[in-house]
């Protein structure tokens, strides 16, 4: 006992300012490393959204008639996979910007009811590939790895055949009016307002 009485009093019991202090600076690192994390994601997740993916996108009437291939994605702002893709799809572009057109068209917008309907769009992301004339030259729907795009944009710039032409991967389900929604300021409509 002599031994382990000359042990325990040779050790010094740690003061409470001590333990204080180091308490604080462990409270402090971990307040700093949190705020760090948050930002770090926060920045990773905003680098791409679909409303800057959209402001930036080249109008469907221009890319039908300026002479170069274009993708055409189908999205909507609520779509999990369509903000999935977007960093990936923002990438392309930059890549490609100066060989292919990108045209985002919201489907929650009805004015693109009849390209929806000529496409056959049921799900979205959906991807129609147009070549250097505005013809269809293939379609992939939902989501797509970025090689498999940057595939499919390789054979698009070059005018071969996409090597994933009619892929299909993950979607958002979505159903497409029949008919745009009806106007009160359609003249046409002057009845409707009547109520016996």
């Amino acid at each position: 006992m002599t031994t382990e009485s000359s042990i325990n009093s040779s050790a010094k019991p740690e003061t409470t300012t001590g333990a204080r202090v180091r308490n604080f600076l462990i409270a402090i690192v971990a307040i700093a490393l949190s705020v760090a994390l948050v930002l770090g994601l926060q920045t990773e997740t905003n680098s791409a959204s679909l409303t800057d993916l959209d402001q930036a996108s080249t109008p469907l009437e221009v890319a039908i008639s300026n002479g170069k291939p274009s993708i055409v994605e189908f999205y909507a702002n609520w779509c999990t996979v369509c903000q999935k893709m977007a960093p990936d799809i923002a990438q392309l572009e930059q890549e490609y910007t100066d060989k292919v057109n990108f045209v985002m068209l919201n489907v929650d917008n009805t004015k693109w009811l009849p390209e929806m309907l000529k496409y056959r769009v049921d799900g979205i992301p959906h991807f129609v590939f147009l070549d250097n004339n505005g013809e269809t030259i293939a379609q992939a729907i939902g989501d797509q790895t970025h090689t498999v795009m940057a595939s499919n944009l390789e054979a698009l710039v070059a005018g071969s055949s996409l090597p994933y032409a009619q892929t299909s991967g993950q979607v958002s389900k979505f159903s497409a009016p029949v008919a745009p929604a009806n106007s009160q300021d359609d003249p046409r409509s002057h009845g409707s307002q009547v109520v016996n």
